[in-house]
């Protein structure tokens, strides 16, 4: 095989004639990674791809204009702050992570959103290397190149996560950095040394395992720069090992290994939170949950109300995202917002107080919060378990057309076609390429079921999905970090067995009864 047609070559085993010119039966079993003209057709298709959206549908988002001043203002003023009544005022409303990409983009390229799309679209080219890296390390050993390339194909061309690159928002950079966290613990997962003592470790060797976690915890770190549930991904791979090192005796394992992902994760945010305690006069490590200025007053109360009902990006657009900014409308709310018609003449007495003016008062928000109180004392398992199951399935099953011309809407089907059926055949595409997606995975995920890091993948995508369903909006974007796990899953599914070539068998094979009794390179059989 030329050096130069295959990435590498790995884990091979000779057959070679021992004893007098006798052949032993050998097994040789060849691993090749990606060859390079399949990575080259991926990354040229996937660059494609990607540009197609930049240049036919761009998309500004309601939170672009912030971190581009953001942005701008650090890199013309020195400060990382907004204008407000026309003075510079330093803020923490967002982490500074992806604004310090903009800047290094404005800074080299110049300040034009084009530029930032480009770069995207580059970064998310390296998270396709990283899923095929990722499914080459689950899959069985004749699997790997088979795995590996289906990983990469798959991610190269998924529009979802493609589609991103042309929003200047944090999804992109916030998917590689979670995605090269995930690579790090999946490897460290399949170390053999895991299994081994603390105390059998030798000195060199301990270090290596101590400073992957250390690493492992500084990309996350780096990650929650960009987006603050990042350390969600502590949280799977800590669960994971609690159960990996369960034992008594693997408790100081499970010690230093956690030690050294607060200490990674800390290294990371302490710039942050110095910051803030001396500018803002607060030690705050992550972005304010609302991301609120301080002082601002928030109307917790309003969104534990919509809380019981809001399932759908739609509810988002008409009700919370328009506080502040334009009348709420009862007639625009869907039924399962009211429990009665004497509910509904209520939440529209509180609508009317409210568009008077367009402000959320304190205690308007009080009554909100009552009535919130009283929907689930009513039907607590419709807050606690069949709201955020629904917001579940409308984050992972929608359309995702979110950033496209598209409505998204297929209700009922015989008019939307009839209506638009460019419309139609996207939307219905998008959705069925996503249940496409999410039964590769399934079977992905149930074929390498024994696999702990396949484990950790699936203990991550639920953790953050179930922790997303609390925020006070429903967006599908929330679980786009996801999906470079998920198509992880998709490649195992999709891998075939290699073939494996085996060395003619011996008439009178020659038997060692102990490993250590056989020639170099002479597999043991009893």
């Amino acid at each position: 095989m030329a050096a130069g047609r295959r990435a590498r070559i790995s884990s091979v085993r000779l057959c070679t004639p021992e004893n007098g010119g006798n052949e032993a039966f050998f097994e040789t079993m060849n691993t090749r990674d990606i060859s390079y003209k399949q990575l080259g057709a991926a990354v040229a298709l996937g660059l494609g791809l990607r540009l197609f959206f930049i240049l036919r549908f761009p998309f500004v988002a309601g939170d672009t204009k912030f971190y581009v001043e953001l942005a701008r203002n650090w890199l013309d003023h020195g400060v990382y702050g907004l204008f407000i009544a026309g003075q510079l005022i330093p803020s923490d409303m967002r982490m500074p992570g992806y604004p310090a990409f903009l800047v290094a983009i404005y800074a080299v390229f110049g300040r034009t959103g084009t530029a930032v799309m480009v770069a995207q679209a580059v970064m998310d080219l390296a998270t396709c290397v990283l899923v095929a890296l990722l499914a080459a390390r689950l899959a069985p050993a004749p699997k790997r190149a088979a795995a590996a390339t289906a990983g990469l194909w798959i991610a190269a061309l998924c529009p979802f996560t493609a589609n991103y690159t042309a929003a200047m928002l944090t999804e992109v950079l916030a998917t590689f950095l979670t995605t090269l966290a995930l690579v790090i613990f999946v490897y460290v997962l399949g170390d053999a040394s895991t299994e081994r003592p603390l105390q059998s470790l030798e000195r060199r060797a301990l270090l290596k395992w101590v400073g992957w976690f250390l690493l492992g915890g500084l990309v996350v770190g780096v990650g929650t720069l960009v987006r603050p549930e990042t350390p969600l991904v502590l949280v799977a791979v800590a669960l994971i090992l609690s159960v990996q090192w369960r034992r008594r005796a693997d408790w100081p394992k499970l010690a230093l290994a956690g030690l050294w992902m607060a200490v990674g994760l800390l290294a990371a945010l302490t710039p942050w939170a110095v910051r803030n305690a001396r500018t803002m006069g607060r030690v705050e490590f992550l972005a304010p949950r609302y991301a609120e200025s301080g002082g601002d007053f928030i109307p917790r109360g309003f969104f534990a109300w919509t809380g019981t009902w809001m399932v759908r990006l739609r509810d988002a657009y008409l009700v919370p995202w328009k506080l502040r900014k334009g009348a709420i409308r009862v007639e625009t709310l869907p039924g399962s917002a009211f429990d009665s018609d004497a509910e509904r003449a209520r939440v529209a007495e509180l609508l009317e107080r409210y568009n008077r003016d367009l402000q959320m008062t304190p205690m308007l928000d009080h009554e909100f919060a009552k009535l919130a109180e009283e929907r689930t004392a009513r039907r607590p398992l419709r807050t606690y378990l069949f709201i955020p199951i629904e917001r579940m399935a409308a984050m992972w099953f929608t359309p995702r057309v979110e950033l496209l011309p598209y409505s998204g809407n297929l209700w009922p089907p015989g008019e939307k076609w009839r209506g638009n059926r460019m419309d139609f055949g996207v939307t219905a595409g998008f959705g069925l390429l996503g249940l496409l997606y999410a039964g590769l995975a399934l079977g992905g995920a149930w074929r390498s079921r024994a696999e702990p890091g396949v484990a950790l993948l699936l203990m991550f995508v639920a953790i953050r999905t179930v922790c997303l369903t609390q925020l006070q909006t429903v967006e599908p974007r929330y679980v786009l970090v996801c999906f470079p796990a998920l198509l992880v899953l998709g490649a195992l599914a999709l891998g075939k067995r290699e073939g494996v070539a085996h060395c003619p068998p011996l008439r009178n094979p020659i038997r060692w009864k102990r490993p250590q009794e056989a020639p170099a390179g002479v597999i043991h059989r009893e």
